[in-house]
């Protein structure tokens, strides 16, 4: 039975795919770099560094640790504005993040920033909703590498221990992800996966091994993940 969930960040609770995308042709432009749509959706799953060195080297350039950190803190910017100014939320997840959590204990695992992260839930008001947050700095390696949802599990054992409570297997977890490398990422961690067709089609995310595809989770309550997946 599910006893927890991992929500990612960028494309689940966060629907601004798009704002990350607009702000990278904008930094990567003025570095003499395009990127295109089709391009961008190759690099899903990448964090911040790892996405900007794979495009210098796939431009040819090249890229010293000083200039990788410039064209980050220049796109977090821009991507930061544009969230000033509204606040993409995927359809239903407020409502859906707040009625879980009084079922199942929930976190995030994210190739994002922690910054960028606890800005996102702070603005949505749901930060008290998530007992632990794994960021690009927890993880050793980006998804579809499991080790971003196995670091959030012993993150959440390791309170549930405190709590004198038993820790969790894998397969007790929910993984919600919208890009085939985070389904693959949660289910080479053992975990049961539900896909948001938020950002990729139903059958990219069928085909990354998705359990479950979703076109949007202001269709989902407790029950139904009980039900779906016990």
């Amino acid at each position: 039975m599910i006893q927890a969930i991992f929500f990612d960040f960028n494309g689940v609770i966060i629907n601004d795919e798009p704002l990350h995308l607009k702000a990278y042709q904008q930094v990567l432009a003025d570095e003499g770099i395009e990127l295109t749509e089709e391009i961008y959706m190759t690099m899903l799953g990448m964090d911040d560094l790892t996405f900007v060195r794979a495009n210098f080297e796939r431009a040819g350039k090249s890229l010293t640790d000083e200039m990788a950190k410039t064209v980050m803190a220049r796109e977090w910017e821009l991507h930061r504005q544009a969230l000033e100014e509204e606040l993409p939320l995927a359809p239903g997840v407020v409502t859906f993040i707040k009625a879980v959590s009084r079922h199942f204990q929930l976190g995030v695992v994210s190739m994002a920033t922690r910054v960028g992260i606890e800005y996102g839930l702070r603005r949505a008001k749901i930060e008290n909703a998530f007992s632990v947050i794994v960021s690009a700095a927890d993880a050793r390696a980006c998804k579809p590498d499991p080790c971003c949802y196995e670091r959030g599990l012993e993150l959440l054992n390791e309170k549930r221990r405190a709590a004198r409570q038993l820790p969790l297997l894998p397969k007790e977890c929910l993984v919600i992800e919208d890009s085939p490398p985070g389904i693959q990422s949660g289910r080479a961690a053992g975990m049961k996966t539900l896909g948001v067709t938020n950002t990729v089609t139903e059958e990219a995310l069928r085909a990354a091994g998705a359990d479950v595809v979703t076109r949007s989770l202001a269709d989902w309550t407790a029950d139904a993940v009980y039900h779906v997946f016990s």
